[in-house]
């Protein structure tokens, strides 16, 4: 049996994280400079359905039968299997890696789930869908993180800039005109379910106050729509200054997100804006192509540990 390779690719949110869980529509993108794969060896001279996990980065290995169902390898590995109706698969060794920033916003977990789903079920001659590899993600997702609100399996599993509300169909997102974007790391690490969960506490205590906030995101987030298709850059630019305030309002800013955040702006950022669950990680910067340069070496000089910058165009991210 071949040895079979599959990646998926990096997402960073442009408008709508957290007001994304309250039905406010959110726009994400792939970002295909980082990506997480998975690599399936099959194990000649081993019993049938032994399975072992290697994971490098993170210096971590172990056989399938002894982890529990909710850890992510395992439950990815066994939905997967699932789906392609097969019990006791033959012997095979499974490595994954990744070059996703871990607990910065840019879809780490979903990308490692989408990977592993795609190598098994290659692996065991089940072809599958973008939309199934999606819903299977979307499992591992709620182990990980509660209760996700479905972007990060569906752009990353579809590969394409998404307009996405919860309960409805994607719509992916043509653009006519390039837009450029740099994303920064803080280097500071929140886990998403850490921030959704305080927000949902906030929420709870005053449902009024942060309705009202979602609502105002999601309105900026349908503005940004249009504005993405033609690549307006003023405008964009303005959105995602009010979309940060908000998520400040939120809770989810902090003073070094705020800190590259200024930065990027001072450097020539049309905008700029957290990305994800916040409280660390990532922000993102709208840029013209002639400042993308400078805006990137003041990020880093002002403490980013990592910049990656990615632009959209008609045929998609590059």
């Amino acid at each position: 049996m071949p040895v079979i390779y599959t990646k998926a690719p990096g997402k960073i949110i442009l408008f709508g994280e957290h007001a994304v869980v309250y039905g406010q529509p959110a726009i994400a993108i792939p970002v295909n400079k980082v990506n997480a794969t998975a690599r399936v060896f099959p194990t000649i001279d081993a019993q049938a359905d032994m399975v072992r996990i290697q994971a490098p980065d993170i210096n971590f290995e172990a056989c399938l039968a002894d982890l529990p169902p909710d850890h992510p390898f395992a439950a990815a590995i066994r939905l997967a299997m699932q789906f392609a109706g097969v019990d006791r698969p033959p012997a095979y060794t499974l490595v994954i890696t990744s070059t996703i920033p871990i607990s910065a916003g840019m879809g780490s977990s979903a990308a490692i789930a989408i990977a592993i789903i795609r190598a098994i079920t290659g692996f065991l001659g089940k072809p599958i869908t973008a939309d199934e590899t999606s819903a299977l993600a979307y499992e591992v997702e709620k182990i990980q993180h509660g209760s996700p609100s479905g972007i990060d399996n569906h752009v990353i599993a579809h590969q394409k800039p998404i307009f996405f509300s919860r309960n409805e169909p994607i719509q992916p997102l043509a653009v006519e005109q390039t837009t450029h974007w740099v994303i920064a790391d803080t280097g500071e690490k929140t886990p998403t379910r850490v921030t959704v969960a305080e927000v949902h506490h906030r929420h709870t205590a005053d449902p009024e106050t942060y309705n009202q906030i979602f609502m105002q995101i999601g309105e900026i987030t349908r503005q940004a729509r249009q504005s993405l298709i033609t690549g307006d850059l003023a405008a964009l630019g303005f959105l995602m200054d009010q979309n940060q305030h908000l998520l400040d309002l939120l809770g989810v800013s902090s003073p070094s997100l705020e800190h590259l955040i200024h930065t990027a702006r001072e450097a020539g950022a049309a905008g700029a804006k957290l990305s994800g669950g916040g409280r660390g990680g990532n922000i993102i910067a709208l840029s013209s192509e002639e400042k993308t340069r400078q805006i990137e070496t003041a990020l880093l000089t002002a403490g980013a540990t990592r910049v990656i910058t990615t632009a959209l165009t008609k045929g998609g991210p590059r």
